[in-house]
């Protein structure tokens, strides 16, 4: 079978007794590790290695983590096509493994192997050296068996970056246990139950059962502008993919089309080459909004502003909010089969949200979304850490 790495680190385990001294880590190659492939699962990349540390690599290196070697991705993260992600951990060959999500394909991946899946709040961890396409919505997720190990990370990771503009100067939060308000409350987004096929809402209402007897109490609450997640998503991601993607010429590195007569048509032809079917159907959906209907890329703009006042106001009514998990992402389709497995995912990308994703447990319990507001994650994590005790994972 082959394997879920593509490069595994030869060296040995640091010694040291640093905060995550003999923690194994796995790495998607879209985080650069000074010398290691760091091809994006994209012809566009093709034989580029990294030539310095991310700025969390090197923070993990200097808490004594073990960085074990990158795992299998898809194109630049996006979707699940090709990836292994969350078999490094469900394999037990690492204890926890950074994974891009763009639009819930960390959350899809852990759901996907039984394991934790946690994407942070958007600007508490440098995206400096990340290779993504979606610079305002896309963060680094942590899958790993056990929200300590997280929450471990998370601690060492998080923090400004003088070198990544998109961080806010704002503390560290104190993420360990006991550490924030407990959270008492927590929401159930009506319009996000409603949409859910009745075989489905009856898993998510046991889920809901689950979370009461953790001693939490619940409130239904209502977004009507919810169902437009995946819409503003669509066209604000796209267009940002596709201003991203515009750096890859093929000059210095990547796949280059041969036989062509001047610069240009090498650069049209070499990318004709470089992005899978998925990707460059998104890239090009990006390019008509971008360049064709440009006002609904504004109205889209508007619309992710009023989504996120209407997240801030849910969650001054509950200290956390409770989604069903995102379903079985395809390995393989067109764009628009790609996307809308992701929508029940999309929300917390838009919003910049802290989301915990816990998967079902072997007495057939639902997996779930446990969401809170932005630099919220300490609570996040203490609440989902209560619920996986309670269904014996730890």
């Amino acid at each position: 079978m082959e394997s879920v790495f593509v490069y595994r680190n030869p060296e040995p385990a640091p010694p040291g007794d640093g905060t995550l001294a003999g923690l194994r880590v796995a790495v998607q190659p879209n985080i650069s590790v000074t010398g290691w492939p760091t091809e994006a699962g994209s012809r566009a990349l093709e034989r580029y290695r990294a030539v310095e540390d991310a700025t969390l690599i090197r923070r993990l290196r200097t808490a004594g983590a073990h960085l074990c070697g990158s795992t299998r991705m898809s194109e630049f993260g996006f979707g699940l096509e090709g990836s292994r992600a969350g078999e490094s951990v469900a394999l037990t060959e690492a204890d926890a493994e950074l994974v891009l999500d763009l639009m819930g394909e960390c959350r899809a991946a852990g759901l996907r192997a039984g394991v934790c899946a946690y994407k942070p709040s958007y600007g508490l961890i440098s995206r400096l050296g990340l290779i993504g396409l979606i610079p305002s919505m896309e963060s680094c997720g942590i899958l790993s068996g056990s929200v300590d190990v997280i929450r471990r990370l998370l601690a060492v990771m998080a923090g400004p970056d003088g070198l990544d503009f998109s961080l806010p100067e704002e503390p560290v939060p104190d993420f360990s246990p006991g550490a924030c308000r407990a959270a008492a409350v927590i929401g159930v987004l009506a319009e996000a139950r409603d949409s859910l096929p009745e075989t489905e809402r009856r898993a998510f209402d046991s889920v809901l059962g689950e979370i009461e007897s953790a001693g939490f109490a619940l409130r239904e609450l209502s977004l009507p502008e919810y169902a437009l997640f995946p819409l503003v998503h669509g066209i604000v991601g796209s267009v940002e993919a596709s201003s991203s993607a515009g750096r890859y010429d093929s000059v210095r590195y990547g796949v280059r089309a041969p036989g062509a007569g001047n610069w240009n048509d090498m650069y049209l032809e070499s990318r004709r080459e470089a992005f899978g079917l998925v990707v460059k159907s998104y890239l090009l959906q990006g390019a008509f909004f971008q360049f064709k209907r440009y006002g609904a890329y504004e109205d889209a703009c508007r619309i992710r502003a009023r989504l996120l006042l209407g997240m801030d106001r849910l969650l001054g009514q509950a200290d956390l909010l409770v989604l069903p998990a995102p379903g079985a992402a395809p390995s393989a389709g067109r764009l628009g089969e790609v996307l809308a497995s992701f929508d029940p995912s999309m929300f917390a990308n838009v919003t910049g949200q802290p989301v915990l994703c816990l998967p079902a447990d072997e007495q057939g319990g639902a997996g779930f979304q446990l969401a809170g507001a932005r630099r919220g994650d300490a609570r996040v994590l203490e609440a989902g850490e209560r619920l996986l005790n309670l269904r014996g994972r730890e």
